[in-house]
């Protein structure tokens, strides 16, 4: 089956290897991008942009993915991947000042003693205002979010 050209002459049917070469140049491309952001992590916060809601600050468990996003880009994890970080999250506190300690951990693919737990800080959160503060760097003294 061949396709008329504007001119009435059919166009010569691709070559099986035309195929391979035209569906190569499209998916590596693109596996490749996809590759890239996912090690710069941009398609976390896009996901975390698309998934996290006004409602998600009263869901613990969506409070640690948004933080294990958040922390890392914003620069108060010293290096460490969202994936090594471990919440910890106070029962006890009150809506408006949640605290969170948050530690890292040794184990998989996160270098160190799998025995150790450093804490690198305590968050708090006012989950009715949606502010983060954390005390990195100054303990017990809390600050905004850079």
């Amino acid at each position: 089956m061949s396709v008329l050209r504007r001119s009435g002459a059919p166009r010569p049917r691709r070559t099986l290897r035309q195929h391979i070469v035209r569906r190569l140049l499209l998916v590596l491309p693109a596996g490749l991008l996809a590759v890239v952001l996912m090690r710069m992590g941009w398609l976390d916060q896009a996901a975390d942009k698309l998934t996290f809601s006004q409602t998600s600050w009263f869901d613990n468990t969506a409070l640690v993915e948004h933080l294990r996003v958040v922390l890392p880009h914003k620069g108060v994890t010293d290096g460490t991947p969202g994936r090594c970080l471990l919440f910890i999250v106070d029962g006890n506190s009150p809506m408006n000042a949640t605290l969170i300690e948050v530690l890292q951990k040794h184990t998989g693919s996160c270098s160190g003693d799998p025995k150790d737990l450093p804490k690198l800080m305590t968050v708090r959160v006012d989950r009715p205002d949606g502010v983060i503060e954390t005390d990195k760097g100054t303990p017990g003294t809390f600050h905004l979010l850079p």
